[in-house]
């Protein structure tokens, strides 16, 4: 059902197309935005109204706030991909519609349809359709971040009675802009991302806050991110702080730790399940010792190893230390033979270069 349509209130100073050209030669990651926005509001009694494309600027909120004290808020992270036709189109958003639903149910936050989370997409991206990359092969897209958050002005641990939703655009250039290179990672032992009924499996603000100081500790050790534990046995993997962790083991078998509760269930995770056997592999979900990933890559049963998500689609993964020890890296300096193939699979799909049989992407504009 949709109950929004979006009016749109044109910027009057618009970048011009030399500034566009500047940024798409070197965008980054989350550094430079679109001209425009979209708002929508949602009250207990009114439900959602008042969608918006206007310009990009700042929001006004009360200094009370709910969100500013208690942390109600949600996000989701997706690309719009210039194809070579000209056509602009996103990679599976009924999913993160289905996962900022989720979200929204464990933060007390209320839903927004798939029709008016695509739809509020589409509105942005009609309007700032210059902004998304052309298609020359660099792997440069327009990311999307909707996102929605308790802007009720009161003190009181209670749901919000008025939430906005918005979406901005960021220009983002290809995450590997000197090729494939194997991030080494730091077992957090002192910090859990989430815990045991936890908000670990929302895709919410708090849960990369907790994940700072174990990557803030990565990094004063060498390395490039944490990779976290469950809270409960400290035994078993669950994911880096934005990323899914999948493992190739010789026999072929394509092991993803279990969704637990505590772990966000990417998107760019679920699309890799169902490539795997495409390309010969079994794919496995199940608890993964942390002590299997040092046995492994020590003994040969574990030959390649990669992290997964939205920003840089799959990331190769070297080395692993913890207070003591390392363990070896596998798969080569640019990532193993399979990481890379399961990569370009993903990027030829999402870029138009190939078949989607499953029918991911749906057309912006």
């Amino acid at each position: 059902m949709t109950d929004l349509s979006f009016s749109v209130e044109r910027r009057p100073d618009p970048a011009s197309d030399e500034r566009r050209a500047q940024i798409h030669a070197n965008p980054g990651f989350g550094v430079h935005f679109t001209d425009h926005m979209v708002t929508a509001t949602w009250t207990k009694d009114g439900g959602w109204r008042d969608g918006k494309v206007v310009p990009y600027g700042p929001i006004q909120v009360m200094p009370s706030a709910a969100v500013l004290h208690y942390a109600q808020e949600i996000f989701e992270g997706m690309k719009a991909y210039r194809h070579e036709d000209g056509s602009v189109w996103t990679f599976r958003p009924e999913a993160n519609a289905a996962r900022m639903a989720r979200s929204a149910r464990r933060l007390t936050l209320p839903e927004i349809s798939e029709a008016d989370f695509i739809g509020s997409l589409r509105a942005l991206v009609e309007v700032d359709e210059a902004w998304v990359p052309p298609a020359d092969g660099s792997e440069a897209s327009l990311y999307l971040r909707p996102f929605m958050y308790a802007s009720e002005a009161f003190l009181g641990v209670r749901p919000a009675n008025e939430v906005t939703y918005s979406v901005i655009a960021s220009p983002a250039g290809p995450y590997f802009a000197g090729g494939l290179k194997p991030v080494k990672l730091w077992i957090s032992q002192d910090y859990a991302r989430a815990g045991a009924g936890g908000t670990g499996a929302a895709k919410c603000g708090g849960n990369y806050a907790s994940s700072l100081a174990g990557q803030l500790e990565g990094i004063e050790n060498g390395c490039d991110q944490a990779v976290f534990l469950d809270s409960a046995s400290q035994e078993y993997i669950e994911e880096l702080g934005g990323m899914n962790l999948f493992f190739l083991t010789r026999d072929n078998e394509l092991i993803t730790p279990e969704l637990s509760g505590s772990i966000l269930e990417g998107i760019t995770r679920s699309s890799i399940l169902e490539l795997a056997k495409d390309l010969d592999l079994t794919p496995v979900e199940r608890k993964v010792p942390i002590q299997e990933w040092k046995d492994g890559t020590a003994s040969g049963d574990i030959v390649e190893i990669f992290a997964c998500g939205t920003a840089a689609v799959i990331t190769p993964v070297g080395e692993l230390r913890w207070a003591g020890g390392s363990a070896p890296a596998v798969g080569g300096p640019e990532g193993g033979e399979v990481t890379r193939a399961i990569r370009q699979t993903l990027l030829d799909i999402q870029y138009g270069r190939a078949e989607d049989s499953r029918g991911w992407l749906t057309r912006l504009a």
